[in-house]
């Protein structure tokens, strides 16, 4: 009880330090990182739970006590290969604009329990047990801190595949919904989809055939790690600094390529969202980053269109809103990207 007591004087403290109006920018980040970020991670709660089939599943927690605005609860779904520990800014910053911060590692990533024995090898046996973590993630973890309101969730990259499969499965649980970058669909290149698609059909059914173990995909292989100029994730250097510093100085959250059972489930998944796109009922704004190389941003296109002909109050125009000239991680990239990221979601949420 003690140990609460002095977390939630110390919590209050960042409202006061911090400017509530504006985000962590580029110039401030390195000194911040280093003192307010650091104080204010210090202060959170961080535990782990069983997921399906005792699965352990990792989770931060950043309760915000001012009691004079009703709770806000805010839920981030990171991508794949992510760990909660790569969100402190973002979550420094969330929680100065009044939102208490939940965030889940998922199953096979992060400090969440790897499922392999090769750990830098991406692999989930089912889809739906992302799903399912996370509405045991919500149900024991998040709602009681919601003071009866529910929650908001921002979810990234696979995240935002995760989402949308769980309020297809949960339409009533969530307040409002950004989903950025998400995965709705996989980026093969210059490779046609329909023999994209026959490859990792062949793949999986070979792997089955030969081999009891789960084989990475065609050009996959373990953890590296790219020069900035190499990267396709962010235009920010330092905020890419500070990413593969990360990894570096933690090797346990380091995660290499895709398996093909990872590919073949996600796979699914995602045409399990397109098949059911009329159980989305939350209201969903999808954020798009201009020059995405990762996902295809025309399955987005086609995700919003769909959705809101079905759901009016969901992607407004029936688009995403684009943020031009961005790439995929848009709430680590340059301040001018992640700015109007961040600004469009928060005026999402308080919309609803």
């Amino acid at each position: 009880m003690l140990r609460f007591v002095l977390i939630t004087f110390a919590l209050v403290g960042f409202m006061t330090k911090a400017d509530n109006k504006n985000f962590t920018s580029e110039s401030q980040l390195v000194n911040r990182y280093a003192n307010e970020i650091a104080d204010f991670w210090q202060q959170g709660y961080f535990s782990h739970f069983s997921g399906v089939n005792d699965v352990r599943i990792n989770y931060a927690t950043f309760i915000n006590i001012d009691k004079t605005v009703p709770a806000k609860c805010l839920i981030i779904s990171s991508g794949r290969s992510e760990s909660y520990l790569k969100y402190k800014e973002l979550s420094y910053d969330l929680y100065n604009h009044g939102y208490s911060v939940f965030l889940i590692d998922h199953r096979g990533q992060g400090l969440s329990q790897r499922l392999l024995t090769d750990s830098h090898k991406g692999y989930v046996e089912d889809f739906q047990h992302y799903v399912d973590d996370l509405a045991t993630f919500i149900e024991n973890t998040v709602t009681p801190h919601c003071q009866g309101n529910k929650p908001y969730i921002l979810a990234h990259s696979m995240g935002g595949a995760i989402a949308a499969r769980y309020m297809q499965d949960f339409p009533d649980k969530i307040k409002a919904a950004v989903l950025s970058s998400p995965m709705l669909g996989f980026n093969s290149g210059n490779v046609p989809e329909v023999i994209a698609k026959s490859v990792l059909t062949i793949s999986a059914q070979l792997n089955q055939w030969f081999d009891d173990h789960p084989w990475y995909f065609l050009g996959h292989k373990g953890f590296t790690q790219h020069t900035f100029s190499e990267n396709k994730l962010m235009h920010s250097s330092v905020r890419y600094q500070l990413f593969t510093q990360l990894y570096q100085s933690t090797p346990e959250i380091q995660l290499g390529g895709v398996s093909v059972q990872w590919l073949t489930t996600s796979q699914l998944a995602l045409e399990k969202i397109f098949n059911n796109i009329d159980k989305v009922k939350t209201p969903t704004l999808v954020l798009q980053a201009g020059q995405d190389q990762i996902i295809k941003n025309q399955a987005q296109d086609d995700f919003c269109q769909q959705l809101h002909k079905l759901q009016p109050q969901s992607c407004p125009h029936g688009k995403p809103i684009i943020v031009a000239n961005a790439y995929h991680e848009l709430f680590f990239e340059s301040d001018t990207f992640r700015e109007q990221a961040l600004q469009t979601a928060i005026q999402w949420f308080e919309q609803h």
